[in-house]
């Protein structure tokens, strides 16, 4: 057998075969109790004492511009406001951070009554302020209040089913998929821009492990045979990390076989739907033990389904991987050469401790871009880069950032190749509930901007919040400028009614 890799020690029993730098925590659902309302019961009473709701304002510019807070806000009411300056500002604080995940992760959370009154309080700050709902009817409710709301967003749609172990689990996940494109279809029209799906959800993750083995070890030996792969674009260039993959791996057996058909007949099952929806289907990026197999399956479903007046499937890139320019070089190359169009959604990354720990343990460079500044060069040259190739030709672009310079680089890039705001080539987006300044900035620039918007029940969301709260703590994170345009904006408004 291959010389296998394995993540850092799991911290919840309950999490099963899934990794906790994914997702840190899995617990049950519960009912809040009535001391958790206190915090939102504070907020929406001041909020009813300085309550404005001005009309939005729609312009269109050439530029981005986030110094205007009232043209911002505009089509926010103000309780949504002061809840949200709530919500991120302990979001941000570090040892808030650090006493939650101890409080989630200790014995405490056996006890059902202090279990209750925690899930309580989150189910009435973070869950409502970061997620659309507890399930695809409820959330479709969100989407509308958000379309209907004169904000001018789109949704991402995203279920937020963490990995899974066995065929059992992957065949109530798609189902679970399957009925979130009926409600995307139900929505009122272009109010639902993308469905999202984790490969790792529908495809057992060990299995998704030995594939991406068998890859990298193709990639590494050219004449190694694979007999079940199936056509697909460029997975790895000359610079990807392989570190994972130290021995030949045993080829697939005719159970594990079979079980990757299931796999990718769940992931084709899902674009059929979505082609007869008409709501494109993003596939999100995991971490480099799996990424080989998540895009192995992505590409050659995109083979399949992408057409030049229909692009249904998007692959992610991640631009904090040195490898991600030289991937994105050889696979748009490569959909050139073929004349199959391709959508990306390009990130920064979200594993970044993880795969520099891995990396660290194994002895060998991490696959991270040295400094955040080089990441940010990376993400900037990729989103130039597909910004001239869907100017020029067939292909999308989904470029979901939550840092403001490379918005405005975006958005001057696009006005200079004339790439048309209303496009469905190019979309922006953020994550629901952060970057607010930025996605109303867009869309008053003129463009199509999505709310990435997770749903779920608690027992699902949760582990998610936590990932959200530790990625984005502290004073450099992208919160901060929210809470300062924010608190701008609340501050105006008690002014305009006191003076």
């Amino acid at each position: 057998m291959a010389a296998r890799v394995f993540p850092p020690k799991k911290l919840l029993k309950s999490f099963g075969n899934c990794y906790f730098f994914s997702r840190p925590f899995n617990s049950s659902p519960s009912s809040p109790s009535s001391s958790s309302i206190s915090i939102n019961h504070s907020t929406e009473k001041l909020g009813s004492i300085i309550e404005k709701q001005p009309q939005p304002t729609n312009t269109d510019t050439t530029s981005l511009n986030l110094h205007d807070v009232e043209k911002l806000f505009s089509s926010v009411p103000t309780t949504k406001l002061l809840r949200a300056s709530a919500n991120l500002h302990f979001a941000a604080m570090e040892s808030m951070v650090d006493f939650g995940m101890w409080v989630m992760k200790s014995k405490l959370m056996d006890i059902e009554v202090f279990r209750d009154m925690v899930l309580g309080v989150v189910k009435h700050t973070f869950y409502e302020h970061f997620c659309g709902g507890e399930d695809a009817l409820a959330t479709g409710d969100t989407v509308r209040r958000l379309h209907r709301g004169g904000d001018g967003l789109r949704v991402m749609l995203d279920y937020a089913v963490e990995c899974v172990s066995d065929n059992q689990s992957c065949d109530r996940n798609l189902e679970a998929f399957l009925h979130t494109v009926e409600i995307a279809k139900s929505l009122p029209p272009s109010s639902v821009s993308f469905v999202i799906v984790k490969i790792s959800a529908i495809c057992p993750m060990n299995l998704l492990e030995r594939v991406s083995d068998l890859l990298r070890w193709q990639h590494k030996n050219p004449s190694f045979n694979l007999p079940w792969k199936l056509d697909t674009l460029p997975i790895l260039s000359s610079i990807s990390p392989t570190y994972h993959t130290l021995q030949r791996p045993e080829p697939l057996t005719l159970e594990e076989e079979h079980d990757l058909q299931l796999g990718h007949q769940r992931l084709l099952k899902i674009c059929q739907k979505c082609l007869e929806a008409n709501v494109p289907l993003t596939i999100d990026a995991e971490h480099t033990p799996v990424q080989p197999a998540i895009d192995y399956l992505t590409y050659s479903s995109a083979i399949m389904y992408n057409r030049d007046d229909n692009i249904i499937m998007y692959g992610t890139i991640q631009a904090y991987l040195k490898d991600a320019k030289e991937r994105l070089l050889l696979v748009t190359k490569a959909i050139e050469k073929m004349g199959v169009p391709m959508g990306f959604k390009l990130v920064r990354g979200a594993y970044m401790s993880y795969e520099r720990i891995l990396a660290s343990s194994l002895g060998f460079e991490s696959p991270i871009h040295n400094s955040i500044q080089e990441t940010h060069a990376c993400y900037n040259d990729c989103a130039s880069f597909m910004l001239d190739k869907i100017a020029n030709g067939p292909g999308a672009l989904v470029l979901a950032t939550h840092n403001v310079e490379s918005g405005k680089k975006a958005v001057a890039k696009a006005h200079d190749l004339g790439v048309k705001k209303v496009n469905q080539k190019l979309e922006f987006a953020q994550l629901y509930g952060m970057s607010e300044a930025l996605s109303f900035g867009l869309r008053n620039a003129g463009f199509q901007v999505s709310k990435y918007m997770p749903f779920g029940s608690m027992e699902i969301v949760i582990p998610y919040l936590l990932r959200r709260a530790e990625e984005n703590r502290g004073p450099l994170s992208a919160l901060t400028l929210d809470r300062q345009l924010i608190r701008k904006e609340l501050k105006r408004r008690l002014k305009a009614i006191v003076f």
